[in-house]
């Protein structure tokens, strides 16, 4: 039997996982697209999943991802749902069972996307073939009151690009005693902390970069370190401010390495790619959040600072026309913050809404002979 998207939804909330460990919300997803007669196909070799509905190759796609973050709540760490996938997760498991009682004239497919919090999924199904054959692929994601008031539904999001990157500084260690004998690691760290407020950017252009955790030395106070350990973020609006500041910190690196004579090492943790929003894509969104609530109802377009793994695919993919409806659901006190919730009433107007934009892509589609 069917559930309701409310039991759904408390389902999920109440069984978080996080990245690559969605096993049992894997499970679950697959055991109710089955009980309404679907036919899910699970991804070899990891969590998630996706399904066709309808006839033929899909030409059209929606993408959720299901994976929850690991957080302090109430003093205890566990895996939280304080991003609102829970809430895109029922969103849908409810278009497709909509889209399973029509008929269609082409097939939509539904990916059930891990690991976004770790901006590793996109790129893991993307790799599997998964969207190649998708000419539009949607998402959502529910948005804070700061950014879009409760009931208000915006047809694209743009988000930033993001890199997380990792690296390593070598020296040598010295007797504090004797520092012109050693490399001091930290003084490289903040000479390359001192070098990266150097990399300028055009200042029209949202862009930040620093460094957010810097270790070494040991519990000896009068040893100069020799091996230091970092972490940057590093945060653009677009991909190709990302890729100048890239350049910037290659620059900086070999400059202050050169200086001290130290060995600088980096390797990327995550990217996150900037959205690359088709305007296709965001005039089929528009036409439904006004068909399902009013022209007055309908936000502007969203542009926010955070990262979203959803537009690795248009970044790797090209041909795939994209956009992310953002969700104006009331979500407080904020996105990630362990308390957080929304308005859960607003799931069933965001299936009417993902539905719509469905339907009109494919509609787009048969009246420009692709289907």
């Amino acid at each position: 039997m069917e559930k309701s998207l409310n039991e759904i939804f408390e389902h999920l909330h109440h069984h978080p996982e996080v990245s690559w460990q969605e096993v049992e919300t894997t499970q679950f997803i697959v055991e109710q697209l089955t009980q309404a007669g679907l036919t899910p196909v699970l991804f070899e070799g990891m969590t998630g999943l996706y399904v066709d509905i309808g006839p033929g190759i899909p030409k059209v796609g929606f993408r959720t991802d299901i994976d929850a973050l690991w957080q302090e709540v109430d003093g205890v760490f566990k895996a939280n749902h304080s991003c609102g996938h829970d809430g895109h997760m029922t969103m849908a498991l409810g278009v497709a069972f909509a889209l399973q009682k029509m008929h269609l004239p082409s097939a939509v497919r539904i990916i059930f996307q891990p690991a976004e919090e770790k901006a590793a999924g996109a790129k893991a199904i993307a790799e599997r073939g998964v969207v190649d054959p998708l000419q539009f692929l949607f998402g959502t994601h529910v948005r804070p009151l700061v950014e879009l008031a409760e009931g208000y539904h915006a047809p694209a999001l743009y988000h930033g690009a993001a890199k997380l990157i990792n690296g390593t500084i070598t020296g040598i260690e010295a007797h504090g005693a004797r520092p012109e004998q050693g490399i001091n690691v930290i003084e490289v760290a903040a000479a390359l902390v001192d070098a990266l407020k150097r990399i300028w950017i055009k200042p029209e252009e949202s862009a930040s970069i620093k460094m957010t955790q810097i270790q070494a030395g040991g519990v000896s106070t009068n040893i100069i370190p020799g091996t230091a350990t970092f972490s940057l973020d590093v945060r653009a609006q677009t991909n190709d401010t990302m890729d100048a500041l890239t350049r910037g910190l290659q620059k900086a690196i070999d400059a202050v390495s050169a200086l001290y004579g130290a060995a600088i090492t980096t390797t990327i943790g995550a990217h996150i790619a900037a959205a690359q929003v088709d305007e296709e894509a965001k005039a089929i969104m528009r036409q439904a959040i006004i068909e399902t609530v009013g022209t007055a109802y309908c936000a502007p377009d969203i542009v926010t600072p955070g990262g979203e793994d959803f537009h690795f695919y248009a970044y790797t993919k090209p041909h795939l026309k994209t956009t992310m409806l953002g969700l104006g659901c009331g979500v407080t006190p904020g996105l990630h913050h362990p308390q957080m919730t929304f308005n859960q009433n607003q799931l069933e107007t965001g299936v009417e809404i993902i539905k719509r934009a469905l339907l009109g892509a494919l509609q787009h589609l048969e009246r420009s002979d692709q289907i």
